[in-house]
């Protein structure tokens, strides 16, 4: 069976494009006649006018730039408030120096609490370093044992000639009645932190199966007057500790036997109670 040809579409625009063409033109004739009829509010057009300046920009002063006769561009009359409203933000210049000095204070601030925590840590290490002097004084013992004070402690060195024999640890027979009378000392602070450091001259051990080095019998000679607090004067080992600095950080030097005695030593520390906690 022969297929039907398709007929083809017909020429130029459908029929009904002119009849809506012809509409849209009387609806524009007819608004554009009611405009011209009509009479534009002045009053009302500044109002919507000033509205939408508002609206568009950041400044209150754009609410009212036509009615007081200024420019109506963003940004020229609202030029007057703008350092109030970076101000209000703290992002403007004068913003960004009040922030500087509010660190500057800030750190002033810090530094003088700093100041102030060091002027009372002097002030009670200076009075526990009185009342230990005191009692030093009262029990004879004020060339075995020197008393200094910082900020943080007060530092009780004792002679490590007197303490110890040459390359021992142990503590000697004639020390102990001095040992005991630091350990009296020591129980009136024992809320305190307690660090006892030993030191050596420099001169080297010879071959010594107990002790590698000066830095090893440092820390033995401190060990041993910590363990002899605790065992025999019921001092808390929770609130002390114990270390050796061997050769290291000498008082005198150790080209001569009074110097390299004097460096043969056991520092103790008791620190005041705002460093206690170190």
């Amino acid at each position: 069976m022969a297929r039907r040809k398709q007929e083809d579409p017909p020429q130029g625009s459908p029929a009904w494009m002119a009849t809506f063409s012809d509409l849209m033109n009387l609806l524009l004739c007819f608004f554009v006649l009611l405009f011209a009829m009509s009479s534009v509010d002045d009053e009302k057009f500044e109002e919507l006018v000033a509205s939408l300046s508002a609206s568009f920009g950041i400044m209150e002063g754009g609410s009212t730039s036509v009615i007081e006769g200024s420019k109506i561009t963003t940004g020229v009359s609202d030029l007057k408030e703008l350092n109030d409203y970076y101000d209000d933000l703290g992002i403007n210049s004068g913003g960004a120096t009040d922030n500087a000095n509010d660190r500057e204070q800030e750190t002033m601030s810090g530094e003088s609490v700093l100041e102030q925590a060091q002027l009372e840590g002097t002030k009670q290490s200076e009075e526990m370093s009185e009342q230990i002097e005191s009692e030093i004084q009262q029990n004879g013992m004020s060339e075995q044992i020197e008393v200094d004070f910082t900020a943080q402690y007060v530092q009780l060195t004792l002679n490590g000639a007197l303490l110890f024999d040459s390359a021992r640890a142990n503590i000697r027979d004639e020390a102990v009645p001095i040992v005991d009378k630091v350990g009296d000392i020591l129980k009136n602070y024992q809320g305190r932190m307690i660090e006892i450091t030993g030191y050596t001259d420099s001169v080297p051990l010879l071959d010594d199966p107990k002790y590698d080095d000066n830095w090893d019998l440092s820390s033995a000679r401190a060990k041993s007057v910590l363990m002899y607090l605790v065992n025999n004067k019921g001092m808390d080992l929770v609130r002390m500790k114990a270390s050796g600095r061997g050769e290291n950080d000498p008082v005198a030097s150790n080209d001569t036997a009074e110097g390299r005695a004097q460096n043969r030593r056991v520092e103790i520390k008791i620190y005041n109670e705002l460093n206690s906690d170190i």
